[in-house]
């Protein structure tokens, strides 16, 4: 019985993507061979602030220990969002990556990326939102128009801007976008030198605590924020083994974080260099409910891609469920 639904064919990979994951991840090296190794290899996982999960994991050092038995051993790897990351696991200096937002997959597609899905998120739509300064004139969306809006480019957050645009009657030309890091988001909007920031939790947060903001919309009724757990397809297709560990250890750890929000907090508080409290806040807006991915649980994914399309940020259009999907009880 195979572990996969689709195929993905392999397509022509941009050839300017990934200079960044390259950096951060091509020193790492691995060796694979189907079935249990006779040899000690590396898995090398990519990941972000918002990766909470593995950030529990990576600390608490559970993978390394259940992923012993196996030969196998971890190296961990950040980005900065969730493009970067992806690209490093297109170019192969990644074989897993942590959660990335749903929005990232449609970009790797139409890149031609090889990716394998391995779990999702269940939804968490105010994990994102739309916010201005306290003392800002805008009130709603629709004051937005004309205006410079700072946001990562292909995060959740992107498609959030676009969604709510729509949703008020704009579209993404009727606003000037400012494709921004988190850290960079966060000083151009304190320095005024934007009029909005689309930004995901912690950093969302953080930003709520530490700074006068106030939010214009969240995600509710716009869009869902899924995340997603990835794997290049030919680790997949090699190690179903590991795969299975890291998705057993993701759902285990997503009830803890629910079940103890507290402890999770001040686990996380040195790592992220956060208070308990804003962690324990934006994880209270996260579902952290570890699935399987199944087709029916897609539909916004073409969605996303459709609109991403349609606003010429996206190359081609893509059939966003032509998709390689991991079976965990396989």
């Amino acid at each position: 019985m195979t572990n996969f639904d689709f195929k993905l064919s392999r397509r022509a990979a941009i050839a300017t993507l990934g200079a960044l994951g390259a950096t951060a991840a091509g020193t790492a090296t691995s060796v694979f061979a189907q079935g249990t190794p006779a040899r000690t290899s590396t898995v090398r996982i990519g990941y972000q602030k918002s990766s909470t999960l593995i950030a529990v994991l990576k600390v608490q050092g559970a993978l390394e220990k259940q992923l012993a038995p196996l030969n196998v051993n971890v190296s961990w790897h950040e980005f900065t969002s969730g493009l970067p990351l992806l690209e490093a696991l297109n170019l192969d200096n990644l074989d897993i990556s942590a959660d990335v937002a749903d929005t990232v997959p449609v970009f790797a597609q139409a890149a031609g990326a090889d990716l394998t899905f391995i779990a999702q998120e269940a939804p968490s739509p105010a994990a994102q939102a739309i916010v201005v300064r306290e003392d800002s004139p805008l009130k709603t969306v629709a004051d937005l128009k004309g205006k410079k809006v700072g946001f990562a480019k292909a995060a959740g957050a992107h498609y959030l801007l676009i969604a709510a645009l729509e949703k008020a009657g704009l579209s993404f030309k009727d606003i000037t976008p400012a494709y921004l890091t988190p850290a960079d988001g966060r000083a151009a909007f304190e320095k005024g030198a934007i009029d909005a920031w689309v930004v995901w939790d912690p950093f969302l947060a953080a930003a709520q605590r530490q700074s006068n903001v106030r939010v214009l919309a969240d995600g509710a009724g716009i869009a869902s924020y899924q995340r997603y757990y990835l794997a290049s397809t030919k680790f997949a297709k090699a190690r179903p083994d590991v795969l299975r560990v890291v998705y057993a250890e993701l759902e285990k750890t997503g009830k803890w974080v629910k079940q103890s929000p507290k402890d999770a907090a001040a686990l996380l508080a040195p790592v992220w260099g956060l208070d308990a409290a804003t962690i324990e806040q934006a994880n209270a807006r996260r579902s952290y409910a570890v699935r399987p991915v199944v087709p029916e649980g897609l539909g916004e994914q073409q969605r996303i891609a459709d609109a991403f399309f349609a606003e010429k940020l996206l190359p081609k259009k893509i059939d966003a469920l032509n998709v390689a999907l991991f079976k965990p009880g396989a």
